[in-house]
């Protein structure tokens, strides 16, 4: 099984590229965030790989990053999402965008992707939501987002919501949220976490 290629950009597209390497080109599908990281053509590159072997072909998909890499592995546990699915969401959405959003709840997030409607949006949220600990950037602290204590999370849901009434996003409106509990701690009131969160939205001080 091949899990990584180090060769020469020889071409890339859409839809992945082709490593030279020793002289054999490799197609490789990707993410467009992969194809974007990619040098030029005629430089080295290398790109972990996953290797998919069917009876009738043998598909590589290749990943700038294992954090890309394994945020793949983890999206096609679930039910109707297949590597092209999975590089689809990959394409639309960054991995730590996916992870902010499955916390959050936030299902329009990865109804971004193409092939992606409301219901698979909202399996994906409901399978993964205890599943994402363990990749490298899914952890509050790696996404910059302190997991509220119990105690707060009645204040921290009711200051999402004030949010969501102003138009910000649920994921970005919970990212900002936690944050903000982050700073102020355990006793933080709704009116504190709103005005907090609307700062780290970069909206301003409100009164």
């Amino acid at each position: 099984m091949i899990a990584k290629l180090a060769g020469i950009v020889d071409q890339a597209g859409p839809d992945g590229a082709v490593i030279d390497v020793g002289g054999v080109g490799y197609l490789i599908f990707c993410s467009n965030r992969t194809i974007a990281l990619l040098p030029p053509p005629g430089m080295a590159a290398t790109l972990l790989i996953d290797t998919h072997v069917r009876e009738d072909h043998i598909h590589l998909y290749g990943f700038i990053d294992a954090v890309e890499r394994d945020w793949f592995r983890l999206l096609m546990t679930v039910q109707g999402v297949g590597a092209r699915l999975a590089l689809a969401i990959l394409s639309a959405v960054a991995p730590d965008a996916i992870a902010l959003a499955i916390m959050a709840q936030d299902r329009a997030v990865l109804a971004r992707a193409d092939g992606v409607g409301p219901r698979l949006a909202a399996r994906i949220v409901n399978e993964l939501r205890d599943k994402i600990g363990g990749l490298a950037l899914a952890s509050p602290a790696a996404l910059g987002v302190a997991a509220a204590p119990p105690a707060a999370n009645g204040a921290i849901a009711d200051a999402v919501s004030a949010l969501e009434n102003l138009e910000v996003g649920r994921a970005e409106a919970y990212g900002a949220v936690t944050a903000a509990a982050r700073r102020l701690g355990d006793n933080a009131g709704v009116e504190a976490l709103i005005t907090a969160g609307l700062r780290e939205l970069g909206k301003g001080a409100v009164r």
